[in-house]
């Protein structure tokens, strides 16, 4: 790709994670690092679609959905067509997702203490968002404040709790927990819900869980790759006839 001359210097490679992290502005460069999951792919152009960055990883959108993961944002869904300017804001990194989770009852076996990973945490800073870890006997939960919904329900803002395995990130984070209860606003019912208590208060259980054919993949999976998994939920729930 042949680069116009602007009088800005043009670098031969940049890792666009690097200046995010670092909240820098990107350069121009040849050549442009992205991770997407835990594999980083080089490109030669900062503007690409959502089914170019799923094919360098050997994906297709009939398969997997792409999230964008970027500073002080919630995860992003890419749709296939849509381009993604590196330069426009800080792009962090891509997270890749199975569309065959499901609904249906289920529950994760928990009861050991946890230590949320310092990259986790590094990153739950970087979204913007109020969160905390705590401890309710010998469960633990991770609680994101302020979590935003799509259009078509009853709170625009909610807080949303994960319950973290004690074997985690090998062992996976399994459904989403949301307070206030969440409804739709064309009053159609949401299947698969039910209650719990989370340090006296009661939240909605929403049971979605991966399948056999795409579970968990660590080393791969983590919490950002989960919350853009609850983002889909939210989304999928009205694509229900």
């Amino acid at each position: 790709m042949d680069h116009v001359s602007t009088g800005e210097e043009i670098l031969e490679v940049v890792e666009i994670e690097i200046f995010a992290i670092e909240e820098k502005p990107l350069p121009r460069a040849r050549h442009y690092v992205i991770r997407v999951d835990k594999e980083k792919v080089t490109v030669d152009r900062p503007e690409i679609s959502g089914a170019e960055i799923l094919a360098l990883v050997k994906k297709t959108p009939a398969q997997f959905k792409l999230y964008e993961h970027r500073r002080h944002h919630q995860p992003k869904l890419i749709q296939p067509d849509e381009v993604v300017h590196l330069h426009a804001h800080h792009i962090e990194r891509f997270t890749t997702m199975p569309k065959d989770t499901t609904e249906g009852l289920g529950s994760v076996s928990l009861g050991q203490t946890f230590e949320l990973p310092e990259a986790e945490c590094r990153y739950l800073e970087r979204v913007g968002l109020k969160w905390e870890c705590v401890r309710e006997g010998g469960t633990h939960w991770l609680i994101v404040r302020g979590w935003q919904t799509p259009d078509g329900y009853n709170h625009r803002q909610v807080d949303l709790a994960l319950m973290i395995p004690p074997l985690y990130p090998d062992a996976q984070i399994d459904m989403v927990h949301f307070k206030p209860f969440l409804a739709r606003t064309d009053g159609r019912s949401i299947q698969n819900l039910t209650e719990c208590v989370i340090q006296g208060e009661k939240w909605q259980r929403w049971s979605r869980h991966l399948t056999p054919q795409n579970p968990w993949r660590a080393g791969v999976d983590d919490v950002a790759s989960h919350l853009a998994l609850v983002d889909e939920w939210l989304r999928r729930e009205f694509e229900r006839r």
